[in-house]
């Protein structure tokens, strides 16, 4: 290699982009003047793709590979410019590298929270977030319609209006789907897939590609949540006279430690013992009347092969003037060893004074 070809290599124009830094959409190659030799060596890396601008128009989209920039190599660039001048004569071009790889790990979630309606719980307020990615699908649509002619154009530029978007169409989405709130953790998936569908599209305007997109919760507020715990503590629990006894059976080393010993300890049994049973039958089977008033005797009825009450005394006097109750019915109350004939009850006594007996048998 002579003198004169090794000086001339050293003036070869280069263009070529590193990229040190993980949000780099868009950079733009400073060249002062934007002047570019005929014959510079374009170098697009794996990931990457570049754009010529020309008299603030598109020209012409590299993509990996490296490039000696000529008219075959130009074809549209060589059109505009003419070369009026040669072949060997510099031109004004700008020159725009593109990020094509994934950009990942992105977040999206609810800022507040969104109100739907639930067939088991009713209105309720959900929050979710997640994370997807994107990749740049066509750098001439992204140059157009966001970075114009910004110098470095960033994800920080673009992702706020990414989450809106994702964030509006997942409230449209849930609302639509008619999931029960307890089945929504089993649909993550489905409900993903669905949203990047309808999304897809949308990033497109923008020339980028959504490549995955992920739902990675979906919540309820923490109160609800907490009431939900409790719901679930008591299917736990099951049989809560059981569970009192074993509450009372476990409490018993603790009680043997303290003052009065196995006595207290004894003491603290019976009575757990003597509460289980009420406590249970309480919670098992909760009452929508109240007990009758202590003292006041309730009293069942057979009328006519059926059993009807009880009836306190004013309603068992009702019935004997409209004839229900007459001496022969049989009735029964609590502490009776069998149903009876009221006639033949002392308390009711009372009640069919001044009535006739029944006719003798003929």
């Amino acid at each position: 290699m002579n003198m004169w070809a090794k000086v001339r290599g050293e003036f070869i124009d280069i263009i070529q982009w590193t990229d040190d830094s993980n949000d780099t959409l868009i950079h733009r190659f400073e060249r002062y003047g934007n002047q570019i030799k005929y014959g510079a060596r374009l170098t697009v890396r794996e990931g990457q793709a570049a754009v010529f601008i020309n008299e603030g128009r598109i020209a012409d989209v590299f993509y990996p590979g490296m490039y000696t920039l000529e008219t075959r190599n130009l074809p549209i660039l060589s059109t505009m410019q003419g070369w009026k001048y040669g072949f060997n004569s510099p031109f004004l071009a700008e020159v725009y590298f593109c990020s094509t790889r994934q950009f990942t790990d992105l977040k999206w979630g609810t800022q507040k929270p969104i109100i739907m309606r639930d067939a088991e719980f009713g209105p309720v307020r959900l929050r979710a977030f997640g994370t997807y990615a994107i990749s740049v699908k066509d750098p001439a649509v992204l140059l157009r319609q966001l970075s114009g002619t910004d110098g470095r154009f960033t994800l920080d530029e673009i992702v706020n209006q990414l989450r809106n978007l994702i964030l509006s169409r997942f409230a449209d989405m849930m609302g639509e789907s008619k999931i029960p709130v307890l089945d929504l953790a089993s649909s993550y998936n489905e409900l993903g897939e669905l949203l990047a569908g309808q999304i897809e599209a949308e990033f497109h305007n923008y020339g980028l590609e959504l490549v995955t997109f992920l739902i990675e919760n979906i919540s309820l507020p923490a109160e609800v949540e907490q009431a939900l715990d409790r719901r679930t503590s008591m299917g736990v629990v099951g049989d809560l006279s059981e569970y009192t006894r074993f509450n009372v059976a476990d409490s018993i080393p603790a009680a043997a430690a303290n003052p009065g010993g196995l006595a207290a300890a004894g003491a603290g049994v019976g009575i757990g013992m003597a509460m289980a049973g009420p406590v249970t039958q309480a919670v098992s089977n909760p009452s929508k009347t109240p007990p009758p008033i202590p003292g006041t005797a309730q009293y069942f009825l057979a009328v006519e092969d059926r059993q009807e009450g009880p009836f306190n005394m004013s309603g068992l006097s009702s019935r004997v003037a409209s004839g229900v109750l007459t001496r022969q019915t049989l009735v029964w109350t609590e502490g009776m060893v069998q149903w009876e004939p009221a006639g033949q009850v002392a308390a009711l006594e009372s009640l069919f004074k001044g009535s006739p007996p029944p006719l003798p048998a003929a």
